[in-house]
């Protein structure tokens, strides 16, 4: 029997508050029926015994204490799936937006998702190619990884997403997809969005989700759950690759503390709240593989980490859960270096198990390893340089300085529109690699440097 309430007991910004109802649940939905006969709908998001807390997705204009009417649904937020969804845009409720007309679902599924046993995770391995040299040879996403990308405020992360969603593949499987979910978002930078899927005829295998800035608080919280919950069944239901970008995780922590400040719960570090390493984990631990699925779930969060600060509680959680990171650096970005990826502090930690032979190429390895150290010379070359002059620099250091500035410039940098194959990516490797002395590759065995090592004549 569905119990309807009539009144409330008081109204908090968007959140209002019913006491004496029986058995509620946290995270029941809610709905709201006003006395012109408009309605709107809630969550709970509070339960103290028989004291309900509601966040009104709608927030609370309009309503009246005395005579709204309030009636509990028995089941959480849930999203509607079938295999249409693909090439849909929805907004962050999972509710169309295109003006394509309603989902007929197959199911339906709460977006909180159900907890993946851990005996039944694959350990990751296979890359995904992105065609973007410095990820795809230096931190390379490999299936089922989550792997963010540390970024700040104005730097082209967006341009960087809508690239991988363009150009990102795999070797062995036609399916394959992209699930987008964009948080907290400007009209224009959606419309960017869109407008870039059509044009480069990707939204076929794209499942777009879009919560814009003035939508409400609580919409963006959501937002992510539904994007994973489609993540999923795609994956685990239709098999597909799935790859599910989320931009920018910095928008939904933000959302996260003022919905945590509206409670009146007690603020951690920044003013977050103390769950914001458990809220991530049920977000991040989503991405996976799972025995017996033929398909996988890979993350790429976005974040744009705010003063440039590595160390803000946003990326500093986010680095605990995730398997590396992928950080764009403000001094290449302001050199015009496109993407601005800096490349000693990113790495994946997963990449060991996904290259090589049988996935990549046999010298991958090695010739990430001695880019990577040849790259941390370099650094230490121009802090020398920085005192005494370039001029003044050892010769191998002159030669390191020469090789930085061609690995910026041809290998970190490429195109907007440029789609490196693993083969191209890594033969320019090694043609940077050759413009120094053979005796300063010091992290490659000689088979591999009698194969690929080629000096200018």
């Amino acid at each position: 029997m569905k119990i309807e309430h009539v009144g409330l007991s008081s109204i908090n910004g968007s959140l209002v508050v019913l006491e004496n109802v029986v058995d509620p649940h946290y995270d029941e939905m809610v709905e709201f029926t006003l006395a012109d006969g408009k309605k709107c709908t809630g969550r709970i998001v509070m339960v103290e015994g028989d004291k309900v807390a509601v966040q009104v997705f709608e927030g609370t204009t309009g309503i009246s204490m005395t005579n709204v009417r309030t009636r509990l649904t028995g089941k959480p937020i849930e999203m509607k799936l079938s295999p249409e969804i693909v090439g849909r845009v929805f907004d962050g409720l999972g509710r169309p937006i295109d003006g394509l007309g309603e989902i007929y679902p197959e199911e339906s599924r709460d977006v909180n998702g159900s907890p993946i046993n851990p005996v039944s995770r694959v350990y990751p391995r296979n890359y995904i190619h992105t065609g973007i040299s410095s990820i795809d040879a230096l931190a390379t996403l490999i299936r089922g990884q989550k792997l963010p990308i540390f970024s700040g405020s104005g730097m082209k992360h967006n341009e960087l997403a809508v690239q991988i969603v363009r150009q990102a593949s795999i070797a062995d499987s036609e399916d394959f997809g992209i699930v987008f979910a964009a948080m907290g978002i400007k009209n224009d930078v959606a419309d960017y969005f869109r407008r870039s899927f059509e044009e480069s005829n990707v939204m076929n295998r794209v499942t777009m989700f879009l919560n814009l800035s003035n939508d409400p608080i609580i919409e963006r919280i959501i937002t992510p759950r539904c994007a994973l919950t489609a993540a999923e069944y795609l994956a685990f239901t239709l098999n597909k690759h799935i790859l599910v970008i989320l931009t920018d995780m910095t928008s939904y922590a933000e959302a996260l503390r003022e919905f945590s400040s509206s409670k009146g719960e007690i603020p951690s570090r920044k003013g977050f709240p103390g769950y914001l390493y458990s809220d991530f984990a049920t977000l991040y631990e989503r991405a996976g593989i799972i025995k017996d699925a033929k398909g996988s779930v890979t993350q790429i969060p976005i974040l744009t980490m705010p003063n440039d600060d590595i160390t803000n509680p946003i990326p500093d959680l986010t680095g605990y859960i995730t398997e590396g990171q992928i950080v764009l650096d403000r001094t290449l970005d302001t050199k015009g270096i496109y993407p601005p990826v800096s490349i000693l502090p990113s790495l994946s930690r997963l990449m060991k198990d996904g290259i090589g032979k049988g996935y990549t190429r046999e010298d991958h390895s090695a010739l990430a390893n001695q880019l990577f150290a040849s790259y941390a010379k370099l650094q230490d070359a121009k802090a020398l340089a920085s005192v005494i002059g370039e001029e003044e620099l050892s010769d191998d250091d002159k030669k390191l300085m020469v090789f930085g500035r061609e690995f910026e410039q041809r290998f970190i940098n490429q195109g907007y529109n440029e789609n490196r194959t693993m083969e191209e990516t890594l033969d320019l490797g090694w043609e940077l690699l050759s413009m120094l002395p053979k005796e300063m590759l010091d992290r490659v065995d000689e088979k591999t440097l009698e194969e690929h090592y080629k000096p200018a004549e």
